[in-house]
């Protein structure tokens, strides 16, 4: 019986398998029904799991990357991986969340898009929103952190700056987060075309 336990735990033990292309391909599968991605953030995740098995197994990492790269252009031409969508609809979901251009430029940025890719969705935003895209974001985000008009006002001066930095660090212009720090209430912001 406790040899039996101890062989159980030495298998958790063990580490990951060797990087197979059989096991890749799972575990790309198994990483985009979980996650949108782009492209070089999925081969960023297979090529982790590739040094781990050449560090642990000995496996060929040359081969690996190979591997990974087969996949990435099959995911591609099958249209499982299309870093077009994907930088529309996560600019779409920052820009909900209250991020600024800047910020979702850089979220993008740092997923591996390329920056033609991230230029066109963050235009075809400022389609869909206005013209105004980061007083959008502004609003929603000061919004959500019930700050500026959403603040009661009594607190609205004590914490003036103190909100201005808050946009500030969420990559927003002063310009723009003193319009909505400085805003009466909601309704001079135009709030409702924020969406």
């Amino acid at each position: 019986m406790s040899k039996e336990n101890n062989s159980r735990k030495n298998s958790y033990r063990r580490g990951p398998k060797p990087a197979t292309p059989e096991r890749l391909e799972r575990a790309a599968l198994h990483y985009l029904e979980r996650y949108a991605s782009s492209a070089e953030n999925l081969r960023r995740v297979l090529m982790r799991r590739v040094y781990r098995s050449a560090e642990l197994h000995g496996t060929d990492a040359a081969a690996g990357e190979k591997a990974v790269s087969d996949l990435i252009d099959r995911y591609r031409r099958a249209g499982l991986l299309d870093d077009k969508a994907y930088a529309t609809a996560r600019a779409a979901g920052l820009h909900r969340q209250g991020k600024s251009a800047r910020a979702i430029r850089q979220t993008l940025s740092l997923k591996g898009v390329e920056e033609d890719t991230v230029t066109a969705a963050l235009e075809e935003l400022r389609e869909e929103v206005g013209s105004e895209t980061d007083l959008a974001a502004a609003v929603n985000y000061a919004r959500r952190r019930r700050i500026g008009p959403w603040r009661p006002e009594e607190n609205r001066e004590p914490n003036r700056e103190r909100d201005l930095a808050a946009l500030g660090r969420q990559g927003f212009s002063y310009d723009i987060a003193r319009r909505v720090i400085e805003a009466g209430t909601p309704d001079d912001l135009d709030w409702e075309d924020a969406y």
